[in-house]
């Protein structure tokens, strides 16, 4: 029997967990025939994994192949529709942004990197993932309004200034606090990968991480393990020794870390025009050293003269995220 008989077979089994035909679902992603082992190589989608229909499907799938048909062998891999057909799978950059600790200015240095790449003309989209502390929405000047959905259930993230964002703080009362436990963030973050209608533009999707490393970290390295991670600190010593503690974590769990932000690292004095060390010194540089990557940024301590958050490119703020805007498109398009 040939790959070309036994496609319509393969498209003609049902797949349970949609009630369609593979053909109808064009769940027949690859065919194909080692034929030193005699084995099909097949890769197959279907609407769910993990319960009941997956292996129902499989038994068919093998019974079908190696009985019906007379193949030694069979290597199958089973993949689920929405995630094939999600942002994780695309050629879309994830960059994350990452801290030991809160109050460094995490979501501050993701919303104005976002509004750096975005002035550069680029599509980016932004994940809230700081589930418990979702502040995007309020960085970055979006109203607060409830997502839409498409005909297929697809979310559709919100769109202000070339920037798509997705938050949970869309999804709740605007001082209604985030009460979950791992299994509902798990869900949740799932949801903003897999079911969210993203631009087909999008070229650069920006992770504001939670602090620290927990299942959400976990989670997401899952989902998209080409994500690049950019750590923020301050200078102070404990934020340094907690940020290292979380940069080893983060290696650790696979992730590459592609270089160090030093928030609020120094006061412009503006009586004198000097530099005040608030917070003390050397605290990005010792992180970078730590974790064998670069000092990307210092940032001083100051409120935008022209909007809450987001700095604009004649504030010497604005003139640093520009420049970690063109660092991270430097090296994403240099590691393709």
């Amino acid at each position: 029997m040939t790959l070309e008989e036994l496609r319509p077979l393969l498209e003609n089994l049902i797949d349970p967990s949609l009630d369609k035909t593979l053909k109808e679902t064009n769940g027949i992603k690859h065919l194909g025939y080692d034929d030193k082992k005699d084995v099909i190589v097949l890769i197959v989608a279907m609407g769910k994994l993990g319960d009941i229909e997956e292996k129902s499907l499989r038994r068919r799938i093998a019974r079908l192949v190696k009985i019906d048909c007379g193949f030694s062998g069979l290597k199958l891999q089973m993949e689920e529709i929405k995630v094939l057909n999600s942002i994780a799978r695309s050629k879309i950059k994830f960059i994350g942004i990452i801290s030991g600790k809160g109050g460094v200015g995490k979501s501050s240095v993701s919303g104005n990197i976002a509004n750096r790449l975005a002035k550069k003309g680029h599509h980016v989209g932004v994940i809230d993932a700081d589930i418990y502390g979702a502040s995007m929405p309020t960085i970055l000047n979006f109203k607060h309004e409830h997502p839409h959905y498409d005909d297929e259930g697809k979310i559709i993230p919100l769109v202000k200034d070339n920037i798509e964002l997705i938050s949970t703080e869309f999804f709740t009362s605007p001082s209604e606090p985030v009460i979950w436990r791992g299994a509902m963030l798990n869900s949740m973050i799932s949801h903003f990968f897999y079911d969210v209608k993203w631009n087909e533009k999008t070229e650069y999707v920006i992770i504001d991480f939670p602090p620290g490393t927990g299942d959400i970290t976990m989670d997401i390295k899952n989902i998209v393990p080409q994500t690049k991670m950019l750590l923020v600190t301050t200078p102070h010593p404990s934020a340094c020794h907690v940020a290292i503690k979380s940069g080893h974590a983060a290696t650790k769990l696979g992730h590459e870390i592609i270089g160090v932000i030093e928030n609020m690292s120094y006061y412009v004095n503006p009586v004198n025009n000097q530099r005040e060390y608030i917070f003390g010194t050397g605290g990005g540089k010792k992180i970078a050293e730590e974790l064998n990557c670069e000092l990307i940024a210092q940032i001083p301590i100051g409120q935008s003269k022209t909007n809450t958050d987001l700095f604009d490119i004649t504030e010497t703020q604005g003139r640093i995220y520009d420049e970690i805007a063109d660092f991270i498109i430097f090296n994403t398009n240099t590691n393709e």
